[in-house]
């Protein structure tokens, strides 16, 4: 079993052994990959969140992602703070004890969101996900992950709409057409207004 400070062989990427990467401060699908499933050996379950989120639900990437948006039990913080930093992030802004973002010499980010489960399975402290929201299942370049459930993306988005429709528009749009969704209020209002 590995210990918490033991990382020589999860420390970095496969890819990035014996060999130096030109810096890129977009995070790949690789990138993420290479992170969920090294966590899911150190027996630390994650969730997608975001961009990702939705990438995953929709089996395809949709936009370029400077960042990495977690959900992570309160317990499991510990060991992913030991695995970022050994492979060079540092915490570079905290919004809270449950939401901080870690970042490393190359660009990219993670922005973890930590929260609590009762023993019934319930959000009861941190960033309060609602019930049902981390049920999500999702492809990233085949590889099955956890995220947030499309109604649930859906719901998050929604509000940004009006001031990141770049970013937010056709992803809504896109979640309500696959998982057959109805298209939430701001966005009807955003396609009237423009």
């Amino acid at each position: 079993m590995k210990k918490l400070n033991d990382f020589q062989e999860y420390g970095r990427p496969d890819n990035s052994l014996g060999k130096e990467k030109e810096p890129n401060p977009m995070m790949e699908s690789s990138d993420v990959l290479d992170l969920y499933n090294t966590l899911e050996k150190l027996g630390v379950r994650i969730w997608v969140d975001g961009g990702w989120s939705v990438d995953a639900l929709l089996d395809k990437e949709t936009r370029p992602h400077k960042d990495l948006d977690i959900a992570v039990q309160w317990k499991d913080v510990p060991k992913l703070r030991d695995l970022l930093e050994a492979r060079g992030y540092k915490q570079i802004r905290e919004d809270g004890q449950w939401n901080f973002i870690l970042g490393d010499n190359s660009g990219h980010e993670i922005d973890v969101h930590a929260f609590i489960y009762d023993k019934d399975g319930n959000v009861t402290e941190g960033i309060m996900y609602p019930g049902g929201s981390l049920e999500g299942t999702g492809t990233i370049d085949g590889h099955a992950v956890k995220c947030i459930s499309a109604e649930y993306m859906v719901k998050f988005l929604a509000p940004w709409i009006d001031k990141h429709p770049d970013k937010y528009l056709q992803a809504v749009s896109e979640l309500c057409e696959r998982y057959g969704i109805e298209l939430p209020e701001e966005y009807k209002r955003y396609q009237q207004q423009n």
